[in-house]
């Protein structure tokens, strides 16, 4: 008995397992075994013996699978085969042109002709319905940009943004804050065109305007930028946070300083909110005196 049936009677487990003899190698599992391994031993002969004896001829039902004859030819004329690496390095296209490509877009073009280009713009389906494109009011010179959401009804018939009462609130509170609404600010919107029935903007319509708003501001160069209006602020700044949570702070849209204001046509339905609005406007003004001391 051996050591392990010792330890397992003392514990009381009984006698161990013990295979008779002869009996696990006529299991049919291990016949099996052995016999794949003496198949395998005599279709594969020795590496030695491989090296030296050469190939014998492939049956005939393999013969289709052979090398062509001319396979020898085709082979010693084909030019040896590039390095991987550098292969890739050679063909891989730089970014420079890209580059290039996009900063050309954005470079100021001259303002008459911004000013054709969007009164020509046929880039999204708010070329069918508008009676004109709004493109902006005020002297390019401004240090101060006001960027409001997209024309209405009014502004589409007159080609001008921010008429009407809205228009006329705005004003006022300019002038309230010590700026000339033609020789100090320049406003404009996000969209150059009305959206029928004053509907908010739609994705494509927002990016077929983007490259024009771009180069305004590349063109006037503002020392301060003014969101008015929720969907103005949310455009610019890319979130979707309310316009509570965007007013009272210093953003940023393309390195330039940006306070968040209320829509003027929002403050002719809350007039409570015009306090509000005036806080933003002073706090637009410290900004613009910081920056321009």
């Amino acid at each position: 008995m051996n050591r392990a049936s010792l330890q397992q009677q003392e514990m009381g487990l009984g006698p161990a397992w013990q295979p008779r003899a002869g009996w696990f190698g006529q299991h049919p599992a291990q016949l099996l075994r052995q016999s794949l391994q003496t198949a395998v031993a005599q279709t594969e002969p020795p590496a030695m013996a491989m090296a030296a004896t050469p190939p014998e001829p492939l049956p005939a039902h393999r013969a289709e699978l052979a090398a062509p004859p001319e396979a020898p030819q085709i082979a010693a004329q084909a030019p040896e085969p590039t390095p991987i690496i550098s292969s890739l390095v050679e063909r891989a296209p730089t970014t420079e042109p890209l580059r290039a490509e996009v900063h050309a877009e954005l470079v100021p073009v001259d303002w008459p002709l911004l000013q054709r280009k969007v009164a020509d713009c046929q880039d999204c389906r708010l070329c069918e319905t508008r009676t004109q494109t709004v493109f902006g009011r005020g002297t390019p010179q401004a240090r101060w940009m006001l960027i409001g959401e997209a024309p209405g009804e009014n502004e589409d018939r007159q080609g001008l943004p921010f008429v009407g009462r809205a228009g006329q609130l705005l004003d006022n509170m300019l002038s309230a804050a010590g700026l000339d609404r033609d020789q100090d600010v320049y406003i404009a919107n996000v969209l150059k065109c009305r959206p029928p029935g004053n509907r908010n903007p739609a994705p494509d319509e927002i990016a077929a305007c983007n490259g024009y708003l771009l180069q305004q501001i590349r063109h006037i160069q503002p020392t301060l930028i003014i969101a008015l209006g929720r969907f103005a602020a949310q455009t610019l700044l890319e979130t979707e946070d309310s316009i509570g949570r965007l007013r009272g702070k210093v953003h940023r849209y393309q390195g330039v300083p940006l306070v968040v204001s209320y829509h003027p046509a929002y403050l002719l339905r809350n007039q409570p909110d015009k306090a509000k609005a005036w806080q933003d406007l002073l706090l637009a003004r410290k900004i613009f005196r910081q920056a321009e001391s």
